[in-house]
């Protein structure tokens, strides 16, 4: 049914839209469809009626406002490289494109502050000349902006040093403006920043974003192949926890997943079946090199960041990039989504390394989790249905992964996000209409348009607590 946008139009005064259906259509679509079979048929046959394009702040209170007033739908949108459908529009309305909201408004120290839509590559060119650069990015850096990283996000390139992004200090300030006749601009820090991270856009739209930086330093990639996988997951244990060693990616990768990964074939060794996957500051290749020799592997690429024989960044092919070349090489492939944790977790990824090894290729991310080391696990393997996915979750599991569901568009059955009552609460102050991203964060039972996938959720510690308890 054709909503009347004439009244939500009206109350948008001059702020620019887009109501081409073949424009609507494309920008209604992110990676879900490639990312999941499960979710794919639904994520393409959403579709916004309108693309609201805001100029500046003052346009964002309006497209609020005039969204209140009239009850439309909103779906914010930055550059649409989230898969786990986070940028599909469930009840259609307005997709409001933020990317025009693009300024690196300051640099202070290790801190930066800019605007929901600048790129996370704009804002590193922004501060590396002062020997800065962003703590943590998506393998989508060159195209993600910064509020759709926190919005959408979790971890990334850099998490293995500085854990992820709900991680207390990851995230230093939001401000965020509610759905409301007459809108308010919240500004929000400490732990209340993770009322809005990885929510989807859906209690409160990000207007600004205040990160911590790292030192900026000259990135070496290597690729290092090892005769023998857990050999290469022991490595990465090993550099992990070699704090001397500064380092931004440390991925592990199995025989059978680099057979998908084409560009990177000429760099490894059909006779190994472990890769490393590493960027490590250009002034402890010595210390590296020192730590691969120890191990027994064999470093066959050694470049500097960006300038690999593979024609891109190294961190393009690894977090969620890897499933992206993967499956140009093999369209059914899948991935599930488990934490391992330590203590514990090369014995509980060496079960799932006996137990998936034949029928899948082994993908591991190390990073670091509430203040443990830990791995994500993403296997990759041929979908077989909805009851396969299940399964193989169930399995890893039993391994001992905390598992969550990556094809769901529902925020709380994902289990990456813990939800209670004070989350529920900011929601109705900020969205007290239900309009953002509607139906995507839930705070009852489960609805009928998420998928039967059982999950185990990412557990966090409680406030005070030493120890890993409940969610």
């Amino acid at each position: 049914m054709m909503r009347d946008l004439t009244p939500f139009l009206a109350a948008l005064g001059d702020v620019p839209v887009e109501t081409d259906p073949v424009v609507l259509r494309r920008r209604s679509r992110d990676m879900t469809a490639q990312f999941s079979p499960v979710m794919k048929q639904d994520a393409l046959e959403h579709v916004a009626d309108v693309i609201v394009l805001p100029r500046d702040k003052a346009d964002v209170l309006r497209v609020a406002s005039a969204a209140a007033r009239t009850r439309m739908p909103l779906m914010m949108r930055g550059a649409g490289t989230c898969n786990f459908g986070q940028g599909i529009p469930l009840h259609g309305g307005a997709l409001v494109d933020m990317t025009a909201l693009n300024r690196v408004l300051w640099t202070r120290g290790g801190v930066v502050r800019a605007e929901a839509g600048a790129r996370l590559q704009a804002i590193d060119e922004a501060t590396r000349p002062g020997g800065w650069e962003l703590r943590m990015h998506s393998s989508t850096k060159r195209q993600a902006t910064i509020a759709g990283y926190v919005g959408g996000g979790h971890a990334g390139v850099g998490s293995c040093t500085w854990g992820i992004l709900r991680d207390r200090g990851n995230i230093l300030g939001l401000e965020v403006v509610s759905v409301e006749e007459t809108p308010r601009t919240v500004q929000l820090g400490g732990d209340d920043v993770n009322l809005v991270h990885h929510a989807y856009g859906s209690n409160g739209i990000i207007t600004e974003v205040e990160m911590p930086l790292a030192p900026a330093w000259a990135w070496r990639e290597h690729i290092v192949v090892f005769p023998e996988f857990m050999t290469a997951l022991r490595f990465s244990h090993a550099l992990a926890t070699a704090d001397g060693i500064p380092k931004k990616l440390v991925s592990v990768l199995s025989g059978r997943t680099w057979s998908l990964l084409k560009a990177l074939q000429p760099h490894g060794d059909p006779a190994c079946d472990g890769i490393i996957l590493a960027m490590v500051a250009q002034p402890f290749s010595a210390a590296f090199s020192a730590l691969v020799q120890a191990f027994g592997g064999r470093i066959t690429v050694d470049a500097a960041e960006a300038q690999g024989p593979y024609h891109a960044p190294l961190y393009e092919y690894s977090w969620g990039h890897a499933r992206l070349h993967a499956n140009r090489s093999a369209p059914d492939v899948v991935t599930t989504v488990g934490l391992y944790l330590d203590p514990g977790a090369m014995e509980a990824m060496a079960r799932t390394f006996q137990r998936l090894r034949h029928v899948a290729g082994m993908h591991f991310e190390v990073k670091r989790f509430d203040g443990q080391l830990g791995y994500q696990g993403m296997p990759l393997f041929t979908y077989r249905g909805e009851q396969h996915l299940a399964d193989v979750m169930r399995a890893m599991a039993l391994d001992g992964a905390q598992v969550a569901n990556n094809h769901t568009f529902l925020v709380k059955e994902g289990g990456m996000k813990p939800l209670g009552g004070t989350d529920a609460a900011f929601k109705r102050a900020m969205d007290p209409h239900d309009l953002m991203n509607r139906g995507k964060l839930r705070f009852g039972p489960q609805a009928e348009d998420g998928p039967a996938i059982a999950t185990t959720g990412w557990r966090f510690r409680p406030e005070g607590s030493s120890q890993v308890g409940g969610a």
